[in-house]
């Protein structure tokens, strides 16, 4: 079935969720509509205004077995991406328009991003990765745990840890 935007399936033992397919159509839908309803835009304001959509909706899907569907998405909008750019110089082959709108980043080819000068620096914006967001799983909390008894200290230091760690993972992203 179907609940706020995950689809959740039992197979024998084991339940899978996912993101459900309204949410991705949607999605896919809602980058189309940022993408081509600034045909004109220049590249920095599309990336600026495409990267809160896309970091706001692999947030809320990290928590779930969403790998594949965050590449499938990636894909998808490199195409829509294709497009726009292709749009934009009709009179000019693939490969210029690969090479003007598109970068290469360590082994990735088709990065959507931009050079700019911003206070006399030259400054490159990418487009975020859904891909890149990192799916996180929980560990449920022992339900006899007390956090007052010494017993259970090791296993609260643990737990502190494992928070500070998925924090830090959140600033090192920004900070990149």
């Amino acid at each position: 079935f179907d609940f706020l935007g995950y689809n959740i399936r039992r197979y024998k033992r084991n339940i899978l969720v996912k993101p459900a397919k309204k949410s991705v159509k949607r999605f896919v839908e809602k980058t189309h509509e940022v993408i081509f309803g600034n045909k004109t835009a220049k590249q920095e304001d599309l990336i600026m205004q495409l990267n809160p959509v896309l970091r706001g909706w692999g947030n809320y899907f990290r928590f779930v077995s969403a790998k594949k569907t965050f590449s499938n998405l990636d894909s998808i909008l490199v195409r829509q991406l294709k497009r726009w750019a292709s749009r934009r110089h009709p009179k000019k082959s693939r490969r210029w328009v690969k090479q003007r709108y598109f970068k290469t980043e360590g082994s990735r080819n088709w990065v959507f991003a931009a050079d700019f000068k911003k206070a006399d620096k030259k400054e490159r914006i990418r487009l975020e990765q859904l891909a890149d967001i990192p799916i996180l799983r929980y560990r449920k909390v022992k339900a006899e745990m007390n956090p007052f008894d010494p017993e259970w200290q090791e296993y609260m230091t643990w737990k502190l840890r494992a928070k500070r760690e998925l924090t830090k993972g959140k600033t090192s992203r920004k900070a990149s």
